[in-house]
């Protein structure tokens, strides 16, 4: 897996906390990189992003 960088954020401010986002508590969501302030909150994210898109196809329908 790539290193994912701070600079290739796609956000400044975590968006559960509203703190600046950390170079160790990045994700690879959609091709994009996003960040959060702590891992906790960054794994939170990809807990329930994983979620949704267990439901949601990739065009966008709704599974089931």
């Amino acid at each position: 897996m790539a290193t994912l960088k701070l600079e290739d954020c796609v956000n400044d401010v975590c968006p559960w906390s509203g703190k600046p986002v950390a170079a160790d508590s990045l994700t690879l969501y959609r091709g994009q990189v996003v960040g959060f302030c702590n891992s906790g909150c960054r794994d939170k994210f990809e807990k329930a992003a994983g979620m949704f898109d267990g439901l949601i196809g990739a065009d966008g329908a709704v599974k089931g």
